[in-house]
């Protein structure tokens, strides 16, 4: 998936749920757009727990510094 930005992905997720909502799409399509909307859905859940652990970084820190610091899959927050 192309990097979008959380508002872009969370427009086309919205968009997806609308059509299979109100419009009569065929099965094949239907999975498609499903399927599209699944990945939508996680990247944008990934791009939330990146922000929720860098405000968590921010508001731990001790020396009340603000900088920001790459969080990779399994640091852990100290």
């Amino acid at each position: 998936m192309t990097k979008l930005s959380f508002e872009k992905a969370m427009e086309q997720l919205e968009q997806i749920v609308q059509e299979l909502e109100s419009k009569d799409v065929p099965l094949e399509k239907a999975l498609k757009k499903f399927e599209k909307g699944v990945l939508l859905s996680k990247y944008c859940s990934e791009l939330l727990d990146e922000t929720d652990k860098k405000i968590t970084i921010l508001l731990n820190d001790p020396k009340e510094d603000v900088e920001e610091k790459q969080i990779r899959d399994g640091d852990e927050i100290s």
